[in-house]
Formats: C-alpha cells, structure tokens, sequence
C-alpha cells in the first residue's frame, strides 16, 4: 500500500509520473534502450530537454525572448557559490529567513561584500522580516523565498528597489500564483515540486546574462557557458530531467492555477486543525505562514505518542520536524492530495478526543 508522504524532500511526485517513468526505464519510447542509457546527444534525449526547458518557461508565463532555463547539477547548494561568483562585483545584499539562506550568505562572502539587509534570526526565524526601503547600488538582492525548516513563506516580495531580483524558490517553485517575470534570476532544486533529485531548475533573465562578470575563470560556473551549451557543457542528468518533463506535462494539464487552489485548501484546512487544539503550536506566525511546509509542535509526550500511533495506523509518513525546530513538519507539495491532509487533520482529530 502507498504511503502518504509528507516528506520534505525528495518528496512525492503524481502517480503517473511514477509510472511512465517506470517504463521509460526499462525503454525509452519503444527503442529498445532505457532512459537510463540513452546517449544525452541523442535527438530523443535533445527533444526531452527542450520541450522541458519550453514547458518550463510556459509554466512560468515568460517569454523564450527574454529568459533562458538551464537544468543543471549541485543543487540550491552550488548555485549558492555560482551566483556570487557571476554577479557579484561590489556589494550584494541578502535578506535572512534560515538556514538556506544563511548558506548562500556564507558562499558569497568568500566571492566578495555581503550586506544582511533583512533578518528574523532574532525571532527563531518564525516570520519573514520587512524591508522598507533599499539603496540601489547593489549588484543583487537575494532571497528564499520558501523556507522548508521554519515553516515560512515569503507571500509578498520587494518592489520598486531598481536592483536585480534572485530567489531561491526550490521548495515553492510552481505551486503559487507569482509574477515570475519580477525575478531576474530564479532557481531551485527539482526534488520538491519539479522532479526527482538530481536536476537543479535555473531560469535567468537574458538581460541579466549580460552582467556575467568578465573575469570568470572556470567554465563550468560560467551561466553563459552553460546557455551557450543548452545545459549540455557537462552530461545532463538524464533521468531526472525526464521525469521532470513528465512532471511540468502534469502541471500544464492541471492548470497552476487549479493547483494554487489545491495547495491553498490543504494549508487552510491543516492550519484550521492545528489552531483549533491548544495542546499544538505551529512554530510560524500567522503572517508568514507557508503553504508548502507547515511546522508544528506537541506540547505532551503522551499526546505526541498517541499522535505517532495514528500516523502509523493511516500509513502517514515523513512527519519529523527538522533537528532545529524539532516537532513535526508536514510537506504539502503539488502532488500530495487533499484527502492525504484530511487523513493527517483526522489522526489529530482522534488524539484530541483523548486529550
């Protein structure tokens, strides 16, 4: 019997996404070679990698004109150190929600000068922090805009700052309607709402490629190198890539904004039962709150006990909260359904009644 998983990554992907994939590793489109060994220069392999990166741009409402998506290799993590090593010249500045972020502030600073111009560390991170207003001399302004530990989401973001926009969107990419076209450079690892790990989403903004820094000295980290190679300068990852494509062909035939809706009826009815109880405490203020990833604590041993028990009776997984936080951290990704939650809020329905 299949799971229910709530896991925060790599996380659940539709059914039919399993499947096709499934066959497409024992053959490829009937010729007789797996996804697994097809040659990445092979025309089926080239037409699977530009129907993504079309599909993806689609999907995001930009134009082919005016961006570039690259599938790359490393994760959010390497894109921490390419970014820097690419744009950042004088100075960039970084707003603070976590863990992840604190990671890409940590590789910039060995490429060149950082400033935090936002932060809610002092509050545990329980909130996204305000900026009100920002110099326009910085080479970039990054975010997070998702924040798989802390249960926080940005719902709103800066405006009007004139500066270039980059958002680490790995954990919210597609499942909320955004305006795409504010960001200048937007990347995420596929292993939350695009695919299976492995690939990493980069879209930037062809305007932006312009600012590449001259001086870059390896290849590999050159965004240019990679548009001029179409995200072949190195051997693609095959599988993940085409599992993604499977993925955004869902998407599209789901419509995002059929998909927004979901995503909003299960956060809404997960977060209605967790407020109903007072022996449970989401960990992010009401303002912040994520739809992707909801954090949450049991204040009694006894009633976190009894509320293990019934996951384990309904076959519901992935619910450990990360070391940090501790608790739970229930994951709401594009492909886990509405009935999923409503088994979840069931089982903390049921330990109430013990309560």
């Amino acid at each position: 019997m299949k799971k229910l998983n709530f896991g925060a990554g790599p996380c659940i992907l539709p059914q039919s996404v399993f499947e096709e994939s499934a066959k497409a590793v024992l053959d490829f489109q009937d010729q007789g070679l797996s996804i697994l060994e097809i040659s990445h220069r092979s025309k089926a392999f080239e037409a699977v990698i530009e129907e993504a990166r079309s599909l993806l741009l689609e999907l995001m409402g930009l134009k082919e004109s005016e961006y570039v998506a690259l599938f790359l290799q490393g994760g959010a993590s390497l894109q921490f150190a390419m970014i820097p090593y690419n744009f950042l010249k004088t100075k960039a500045a970084y707003i603070d929600t976590g863990v992840w972020s604190q990671k890409a502030v940590s590789e910039a600073e060995k490429v060149g000068k950082v400033e935090i111009v936002a932060s809610s560390k002092k509050e545990g991170f329980t909130h996204i922090p305000s900026l009100e207003s920002l110099e326009a001399d910085y080479d970039y302004l990054h975010l997070t805009s998702n924040n798989t530990i802390y249960g926080t989401q940005f719902h709103q973001f800066p405006k009007g700052t004139n500066i270039p926009l980059i958002a680490d969107m790995s954990s919210d990419i597609l499942s909320t309607s955004r305006d795409y076209s504010a960001f200048d450079l937007i990347y995420a690892g596929a292993q939350k709402n695009i695919g299976p790990a492995g690939t990493t989403i980069v879209v930037i903004k062809r305007a932006f490629l312009e600012k590449v820094n001259a001086l870059n000295k390896f290849k590999i980290l050159n965004y240019t190198e990679h548009v001029k190679a179409d995200s072949m300068l190195n051997t693609p990852t095959v599988f993940s890539i085409y599992a993604s494509l499977l993925n955004l062909r869902w998407l599209k035939s789901k419509t995002l904004a059929a998909i927004y809706t979901e995503n909003t009826k299960k956060a809404t009815l997960l977060y209605d039962t967790l407020d109903r109880y007072n022996w449970i405490h989401p960990y992010a203020h009401k303002t912040s709150r994520s739809q992707m990833n909801i954090t949450f604590t049991i204040s009694e041993n006894s009633h976190a006990e009894l509320f293990d028990s019934y996951c384990n009776k309904y076959d519901i997984h992935g619910l450990k909260g990360h070391r940090l936080v501790g608790g739970y951290r229930a994951s709401l990704y594009n492909a886990l359904t509405l009935d999923s939650v409503k088994r979840l809020t069931e089982a903390l329905d049921e330990v109430n009644t013990h309560v």
